[in-house]
């Protein structure tokens, strides 16, 4: 018998693929962007000052993409083949639980690993500036392949104990966080309460974020913290693989439900849906207004889910004042607090406006809804209302809480010129923030109608509507910072707010109106195409 068969037939499956080559030009493309800009931004400061902030940037920014690589790759390999009814045929061979999430994770974690092999010859740039010694260079080489190996591994236990999609990935976000962030954050109150420093230590060791640290600490290799943060990491992904690959061939099997005692999946449907006299009266109030709206909107807790997010945040914010006193009010505070929920609600609205659309494409059963007398409109005015139901007060008060930090940024901002650029940002974000809203419901939409899969679709909308217009900022600096090279005059914040005002509203305009007159002339045509072979980039740009 060969041995791991499914890892060799996806190997040769991914070397056909032509994504496998671009991704590794457009990883090293990226790190060198970002050097670059760092660069050119800093191009006035010392050489071995320069080459150790290119390098914690770029560092950065490579081992945050490996710590969610799993997320977005491994977290529903397993539960997708649950869905679809294939992973039961797979065990009918002679094929065991280590040949099934082997062959899952090779497959669907090549190009986040092909990535990380071409950021990392890339990160010794800044060893040419100095500032950065050979050592230090190979540790967050070894960091970041650690953090990869870590995230894929997380994402297949979470994915071979799981069947929703959405769920699996959710799940392995929060293990992640947990082992990369509560947890030193726990040994921190630890060590500010004065408890054991063994026990510091031991909540240390598991986080990715304690080893990246090490590595620019001098004494951190010959107190051999670095090491063993780096082995306990390591350990705790082998031991996530190996528990999927026990959990793997049993996790498969549907299990009969207890019709006597109410079992702890049904408490947990009474509670998302209701009692059956709850839904009932509930379903009929939906269904008055939009039957769209009512199969988008019938899990009665997901507004309360939003502001229960938000109270969440609440007591943290509230805990950080009574914690620090007056040193909690001050405006970078301020700022970090309305980035936070400005992504938050951004990224949850572009999540659940494709949620619904796409579920129902991917079940096949979009084609059952345009077969009946429901329009297209009723389906876009149905997911608007779901939407709205969900986010409209959390949104309102989020422009309230975005409206009291400025008033009490300008309060405490005595400059008139950095009075002015503080409202300037503040106001270019609350109008942002609708703008950005509205956009994500169109482009969700029709994203759910051309992605392969709810969660393809949802990270599409993000990059489009949320990502693209930061790129786009960037490298509007990088070439204003080469244009002033030779005159030695740097553009005012004035013209530098604006462009960011401007890029961002542009962004939302462009891919707003195309999708949203796309929706309402291609929709039955997009619908019917997942039964069509998909056609090339080329062909696809110029048909």
């Amino acid at each position: 018998m060969t041995f791991l068969p499914v890892v060799q037939r996806e190997l040769r499956v991914a070397a056909r693929r032509s994504s496998t080559y671009w991704i590794r030009s457009g990883a090293g493309g990226v790190i060198v962007g970002v050097s670059a800009w760092v660069f050119l931004m800093m191009q006035r400061e010392a050489p071995r000052q320069l080459g150790m902030v290119v390098f914690t940037a770029t560092t950065a920014v490579t081992v945050l993409y490996c710590l969610l690589a799993g997320v977005r790759t491994t977290a529903d390999c397993l539960s997708q083949e649950k869905r679809d009814g294939t992973l039961g045929l797979l065990f009918l061979t002679d094929l065991r639980g280590y040949d099934v999430v082997l062959g899952k994770m090779v497959s669907s974690s090549m190009d986040a690993v092909y990535t990380a092999i071409a950021a990392v010859p890339v990160l010794a740039i800044p060893l040419l500036m100095g500032g950065v010694t050979v050592d230090q260079f190979w540790r967050m080489a070894l960091v970041a392949l650690n953090a990869l190996f870590f995230s894929l591994c997380v994402g297949m236990l979470v994915s071979s104990m799981t069947q929703d999609g959405r769920r699996s990935m959710g799940m392995t976000f929060l293990v992640i966080l947990i082992f990369t962030a509560l947890l030193p954050a726990l040994g921190g109150w630890v060590a500010f309460k004065g408890g054991p420093q063994a026990l510091v230590k031991a909540l240390f060791w598991p986080s990715i974020g304690y080893s990246y640290f090490q590595v620019f600490n001098p004494f951190g290799p010959r107190s051999g913290e670095f090491w063993l943060s780096m082995m306990v990491v390591h350990l705790i992904a082998w031991g996530a693989l190996a528990l999927a690959a026990l959990v793997v061939p049993y996790s498969w099997q549907d299990r009969a439900r207890d019709h006597g005692r109410p079992s702890w999946r049904r408490k947990w449907e009474f509670l998302r849906l209701g009692k059956p006299e709850v839904r009932a009266a509930f379903r009929r109030e939906l269904l008055e207004q939009n039957a769209f709206f009512w199969l988008a909107a019938r899990v009665r807790f997901k507004p309360a889910m939003a502001w229960a997010v938000l109270g969440m945040l609440g007591v943290g914010w509230f805990w950080g004042l009574l914690k620090f006193e007056r040193d909690w009010l001050n405006e970078g505070i301020y700022v970090t607090t309305g980035v936070i929920l400005n992504m938050l609600l951004k990224g949850w609205v572009a999540s659940e406006a494709s949620r619904q659309l796409a579920d129902e494409r991917q079940q096949g059963t979009l084609e059952l809804l345009l077969s009946t007398p429901l329009g297209i409109r009723q389906i876009l005015d149905g997911q608007r209302l779901a939407l709205q139901r969900q986010f409209l007060g959390p949104f309102v008060l989020v422009m309230l809480v975005e409206m009291m930090l400025m008033a009490a940024g300008l309060n405490s901002i005595r400059p008139s010129d950095e009075r002015l650029f503080w409202g300037m940002i503040w106001l270019g974000s609350l109008v942002l923030l609708p703008a950005d809203l509205v956009a994500c419901y169109w482009v969700g939409m029709w994203q759910a109608l051309t992605a392969s899969s709810y969660t393809r679709a949802a990270r599409n909308t993000v990059f489009r509507v949320l990502i693209l217009p930061w790129i786009v900022f960037f490298l509007v600096l990088l070439l204003v910072a080469l244009a002033s090279m030779d005159s030695r005059r740097e553009p005012s914040w004035q013209f530098l707010v604006l462009m960011w005002f401007l890029i961002g509203i542009g962004v939302d305009l462009v891919f707003g109106v195309s999708a949203r007159q796309k929706l309402l002339s291609e929709f039955r045509t997009r619908a019917a195409a997942r039964y069509e072979p998909r056609q090339g980039f080329w062909q696809r740009l110029f048909r």
